[in-house]
């Protein structure tokens, strides 16, 4: 199967403006994600900034303009499909503030796909203390018995009843999110035109979508701990999480 990965990054951010282009290590973020990725598989940059495409262009990455209206990046992402001339079987979904992206994640994510019956793959890993379970912004999944994703959550599923919530995590593994995609391509070309349910505007969990219109999603586990950049105060903690790794 050929597979290639696709970084959807803004300039534009509530919370973090221009994060793409902010400077981790001595390197844009952007560039960090792109050339780990491109160890891995082809990896190309979709963005819908001159600024950030240029950035890519001058470090030696591949880069794509999409338009601005796209409301996810997984749209963004089928936007730049459309423009490479590679027609890869597997497209893997790698968010842009994500600068210490494992390739074995990578890896482990399209390994699912030898499975025929696999349509969306994703990870996920357990969940260490009480207080990330209780994060909303760690969103949490419950898989059934094949390690399909029965569904994704803010709140804490499952709840236990009759436990101290204390104890949760010494008496169930919680299943924290890793918000890396990947999807065979005719599945992509489908997801994008659904329209949004109503559990994904409750959530905002785009991959809600696809599960309420029936797709199924393919869980994987992994141990490696990574750290996403959200906002100013992430980046200073990746900043000294880059030191303790030099």
């Amino acid at each position: 199967m050929k597979a290639i990965a696709i970084i959807p990054a803004r300039y534009a951010s509530t919370r973090f403006s221009g994060k793409p282009l902010a400077i981790l290590g001595g390197k844009p973020i952007i560039q960090h994600v792109a050339e780990r990725v491109s160890t891995c598989i082809p990896a190309f940059v979709a963005t819908d900034d001159s600024r950030i495409f240029d950035c890519v262009t001058a470090f030696g990455g591949k880069a794509i303009m999409t338009g601005k209206h796209h409301k996810s990046g997984t749209d963004r992402i089928h936007e730049a499909l459309e423009k490479i001339e590679i027609q890869p079987d597997i497209v893997v979904n790698v968010q842009g503030d994500e600068p210490f992206i494992d390739i074995r994640q990578i890896e482990t994510v399209i390994r699912l796909f030898d499975d025929a019956s696999v349509q969306i793959g994703t990870l996920v890993k357990p969940f260490t203390s009480i207080d990330e379970i209780q994060n909303p912004n760690a969103p949490k999944v419950v898989c059934d018995a094949n390690n399909n994703a029965l569904l994704f959550s803010r709140s804490v599923i499952p709840y236990l009843r009759g436990v101290d919530e204390n104890h949760w995590a010494k008496y169930h593994t919680y299943l924290k999110h890793i918000g890396l995609y990947a999807y065979r391509t005719h599945v992509l070309n489908e997801i994008i035109r659904l329209p949004q349910s109503p559990l994904e505007k409750a959530e905002s969990l785009e991959q809600l979508r696809w599960l309420q219109a029936g797709y199924q999603i393919r869980v994987a586990q992994t141990d490696i701990e990574t750290i996403g950049i959200d906002t100013p105060e992430d980046l200073q903690k990746a900043e000294e999480f880059l030191k303790k790794c030099s």
